[in-house]
């Protein structure tokens, strides 16, 4: 479970309408923002909410990866977006990767602004020598 796990909050997006609304848009940026970092894809999921009073509904996006997970929800009527990356780095160092991920994903949807946040997970404690 070592591993490293971005996170991001993105505000006031100024891509077009369809990134926030087109479940099979996004799911198909996604996947190729995962083929170009190098990791591999091994399930995918991509859902549109239905419209409410306040406008059309959001989508989610989910890549299951062979190192873990990445996931989009857009919610349109906030213009807002969060991203969700996190790879595991039991076999290999997957961190640049991931970040290669969220960057390219950030970029899709042009934030006003963005929260970012990075947690190592699953720290392997090493031994201390006796």
């Amino acid at each position: 479970m070592h591993g490293l796990h971005l996170t991001a909050d993105l505000h006031d997006c100024r891509c077009g309408t369809h990134w926030l609304v087109d479940a099979q848009a996004v799911g198909a940026a996604c996947a190729k923002a995962v083929e170009a970092a190098g990791l591999q894809a091994v399930g995918k999921l991509f859902h549109t909410f239905p419209a409410t009073p306040l406008g059309p509904g959001g989508v989610t996006a989910t890549v299951l990866l062979a190192e873990s997970h990445l996931c989009v929800h857009t919610w349109p009527e906030q213009r807002g977006v969060t991203l969700d990356v996190y790879v595991c780095n039991f076999g290999a160092d997957h961190s640049a990767k991931a970040r290669a991920v969220m960057e390219a994903l950030e970029a899709l949807f042009v934030p006003g602004h963005a929260e970012r946040h990075a947690l190592r997970r699953g720290a392997i404690e090493k031994a201390e020598a006796a």
